[in-house]
């Protein structure tokens, strides 16, 4: 017990603390010169159109994230759960994208899709002469889907492999119970199989939206929040204040705001289940 203590203190707590103290304070994250200044980095931020256009990119991704990954996951784990042959090669393969670093795979996105020279993009337009297609990247109109596009895809097989492990808990006794009574598939996975995988379904959307707010890797390696701040994130602005800036009491004040929302998505979920359980 003591270890772990001693281990969350260090790890989280400290930090915690540290960048909170932090948030309120001019510090430029080098010299020990460290001024206290209120909440005039919050205001500021607040009255920021970047700061501004960043939350409303997270609250998008958070949308998309909500929706199509989780629709793909369990479309995929149910026709899963029917394939009793090769089931584990499919999961393997589903897993793939999300255990391969992210660096990986936003290099092969950028290089193999959606490059105009060596990519598929490029082959569209070039030896097929759709010349009205270009790599999404490259707009502001699309460059937010582009780039959801490409984690989407290293996301949703993870998805689906979580949710057949839920699915696969359902009572035998009520799936038999259901098909007797006469059943159809859409009714089998809505009054049988949802219900019963119903706690991971709620984890999982509580995890989609903490992890919507911390998204920084894919944005980072396939735009940098460009172009125009078309993709800009809470993450990648963060990292911009902190070590392009070297605002450090700017980047800490936008870590707590994204700590705080990921807060509430946790406490959320709390009640929920503490309302079941009542």
């Amino acid at each position: 017990m003591a270890p772990a203590v001693i281990l969350s203190v260090c790890v989280i707590l400290i930090p915690s603390i540290t960048t909170i103290v932090s948030s309120f304070t001019d510090w430029n994250g080098i010299s020990s010169d460290m001024n206290f200044v209120g909440v005039s980095n919050y205001a500021e931020l607040i009255g920021d159109s970047v700061f501004g256009k960043a939350l409303t990119n997270n609250i998008k991704w958070m949308i998309m994230y909500l929706t199509v990954p989780v629709l793909l996951a369990l479309a995929a784990s149910m026709c899963l759960l029917k394939q009793k042959k090769g089931r584990s090669v499919f999961q393997v393969i589903f897993l793939l994208p999300y255990v391969i670093a992210p660096i990986a795979n936003a290099l092969i996105w950028l290089n193999m899709i959606y490059s105009p020279v060596t990519g598929l993009f490029g082959f569209f337009k070039n030896v097929l002469g759709w010349s009205w297609i270009s790599s999404p990247l490259t707009s502001t109109d699309s460059a937010l889907v582009g780039v959801a596009v490409v984690d989407i895809w290293h996301y949703w097989g993870y998805l689906a492999v979580v949710f057949l492990a839920a699915l696969r808990q359902t009572p035998g006794d009520y799936i038999e119970a259901a098909t007797v009574d006469g059943c159809n598939g859409w009714q089998l996975f809505r009054y049988v199989y949802f219900p019963s995988m119903l706690p991971t379904f709620k984890l999982m959307m509580v995890l989609i939206v903490i992890q919507s707010f911390l998204q920084f890797d894919y944005v980072y390696l396939l735009t940098s929040g460009g172009p125009a701040h078309a993709t800009e994130m809470l993450g990648t602005l963060t990292y911009n204040y902190a070590f392009t800036l070297f605002q450090f009491g700017k980047a800490a004040a936008i870590a707590v705001m994204m700590s705080v929302l990921g807060l509430i998505a946790s406490v959320i979920y709390a009640r929920m289940n503490r309302n079941e359980s009542q």
